[in-house]
């Protein structure tokens, strides 16, 4: 049995980061943000770096709630979420399910498709794929993507055939799971989602050929536009498609939806981040400061999500 906190208690809140996927480095950022936003709250927070004995030392340290701040695999998936389950212990963010199906952007596509959702054309690959048919299909350029990876890591941007087969092998370092996906030429936008409402649009520019890891963590050419330029009524149905997508993968608590539109500015699903990044990059912390949230308390209310 799990220590219960008192009502109106946080009670001993862990805060999970590192592991060993490919966001490493980035995982133990946000986990030190978060860390520091939490003891500026005056709750008594300890951090924690995933490794085999994780459980472990949840078990002993006696806690009361996670907050998780791993990216990538192991940290949503739905693998860590599982084992918190099974400990009982109350953690922020999207259950097994909807971290799961989020972390597959091939899998959330194919839902989203299959309720009418926008989101691009794809071409799953493989060993035995017709590459000529993948363009035929999809024309070029195209973006080949790892299925299951975050911080747009083994990503590329396909200008000719002859860069097809070679990206794909570079996206399956990544993933057993490869697609080519239509280019999208129009602008990028990102929407934080918190306590079921959507935050402010982000608009991301980016003299890279799109908004890649280094654009995203290293760049200081990357321009963040919030406001990001709509009229209300067309930032207002971006974000109600951004709720709808989020909600059909069954994630909950906070997240982040992103965009991509086409020539004639119709926007189309990217993926959802169920535990999206917390450094100085970030962009959920852009978004939440737009609408008048400082972070400490953003960080606040996303420990909120895990009194579910």
């Amino acid at each position: 049995m799990m220590p219960v906190a008192a009502d109106g208690d946080w009670g001993k809140v862990a805060v999970l980061m590192g592991g060993r996927s490919a966001e490493r480095e980035i995982s133990l950022k946000s986990g030190k943000a978060v860390i520091q936003a939490l003891l500026n709250k005056d709750i008594d927070v300890h951090g924690i770096d995933v490794a085999e004995q994780v459980i472990e030392q949840l078990l002993t340290g006696k806690f009361h709630r996670v907050f998780i701040a791993l990216h990538g695999c192991g940290g949503e998936d739905g693998i860590i979420q599982g084992a918190l389950e099974t400990l009982g212990l109350p953690y922020t963010g999207s259950g097994v399910m909807g971290s799961a199906l989020a972390m597959d952007k091939l899998r959330s596509k194919q839902l989203w498709r299959g309720i009418q959702l926008p989101t691009a054309d794809f071409y799953i690959l493989n060993n035995e794929t017709d590459f000529s048919q993948v363009v035929s299909h999809l024309t070029l350029p195209l973006i080949v993507k790892p299925s299951r990876q975050g911080s747009s890591l083994g990503i590329i941007k396909v200008e000719g055939i002859k860069e097809l087969k070679a990206a794909y092998q570079e996206a399956a370092a990544f993933d057993t799971t490869v697609f080519a996906e239509r280019w999208l030429p129009g602008a990028e936008y990102t929407a934080g989602i918190l306590a079921g409402q959507a935050l402010p649009l982000i608009r991301l520019e980016t003299p890279h050929q799109f908004y890649d890891f280094e654009a995203k963590y290293l760049a200081d050419t990357t321009r963040y536009l919030c406001p990001c330029g709509l009229s209300k009524e067309r930032e207002q149905a971006l974000q109600t498609l951004a709720l709808e997508s989020f909600h059909a993968l069954g994630a909950s608590g906070w997240g982040r939806v992103d965009f991509r539109c086409d020539e004639q500015e119709r926007p189309y699903l990217l993926e959802v981040n169920t535990v999206p990044g917390m450094t100085t990059h970030s962009l959920v912390p852009m978004a939440a400061k737009a609408a008048g949230i400082k972070f400490d308390d953003l960080i606040l209310q996303i420990l909120e999500s895990s009194r579910k």
